[in-house]
């Protein structure tokens, strides 16, 4: 449900103003994804009355060009290796530097990391307002292509919406602490800022990840306009008469002119009652 919420938010928005709706499919991390699982996404959004407007994007198929913007940041001197596993890593809250003056284990697998240096970076968000962050005190220097030669997902959007011409984001609220660092990056490659959006993310009536819960289970295709009315209330649009939605594709029609985002409650979590 979470999952939908956002996904009708970002969909809404764009046809609101008449834009193109894009669909990524963000599958970097292959060792770890479920067999089928892209597919039964598109499925789901298909059967819930979701269009895109561009063949889908798979970030697999597109490694040549992260590649591409790690060599160019790496020429510049904007990046170092660092032999630190995770395990090492993990009682501490930001990366400390260990490996800026060169990895501390010669020999061991590397991931590449970004130099940041310490200074904000403050943004206006649609949803949640002025936002600013030290990326160098939050989090430290970013990992760009991990130790098992993956690229992170932090370097990959950014690549991605560029080439896409995206200008307007809208998510959920837990990726609001990332888009300090995503704007960070798109700065030091000269790449556009999109508008970003980041509605709140759904949870327990007590506070609790909904993706923890008994919640948590995946939409039903089969009972898609109910599960959709249900989200269209969650986005402050009210529930529809009962002729003026009689089909998922009438119930896109009924909420899409009536879609505005100040209607979004300026909170980072909502919880899913009823």
């Amino acid at each position: 449900m979470g999952s939908l919420y956002a996904a009708a938010a970002s969909y809404l928005d764009a046809r609101a103003a008449g834009g193109r709706w894009l669909l990524r499919i963000d599958d970097l991390d292959r060792p770890r994804e479920a067999p089928g699982s892209a597919e039964r996404i598109v499925q789901t959004l298909r059967a819930f009355g979701f269009e895109w407007d561009a063949e889908i994007v798979r970030q697999a198929e597109r490694t040549a060009h992260y590649a591409a913007a790690v060599d160019g940041l790496r020429t510049r001197g904007l990046t170092f290796e660092c032999s630190c596993s995770r395990l090492s890593l993990a009682e501490t809250e930001r990366y400390p530097g260990s490996c800026r003056q060169g990895p501390l284990t010669p020999g061991a697998a590397t991931a590449t990391r970004l130099r940041i240096d310490p200074g904000y970076i403050q943004f206006s968000d649609r949803i949640q307002g002025t936002y600013r962050q030290d990326v160098s005190a939050s989090v430290g220097d970013v990992i760009l292509k991990r130790r098992d030669q993956l690229f992170a997902y932090l370097l990959a959007v950014v690549i991605d919406d560029s080439a896409a011409g995206v200008t307007h984001v809208v998510r959920g609220a837990d990726l609001l602490d990332n888009t300090p660092r995503q704007i960070l990056l798109q700065r030091l490659l000269g790449l556009p800022t999109p508008a970003y959006g980041h509605v709140p993310v759904l949870v327990e009536a007590g506070g609790g990840k909904l993706s923890k819960s008994t919640r948590s289970v995946r939409v039903d295709a089969d009972s898609a306009l109910p599960q959709l009315l249900r989200v269209f209330e969650l986005l402050g649009l009210g529930t529809p008469p009962d002729r003026a939605a009689p089909s998922v594709a009438a119930a896109w029609a009924w909420a899409t002119p009536r879609w505005d985002i100040g209607r979004i409650p300026r909170r980072l979590t909502v919880p899913l009652t009823g």
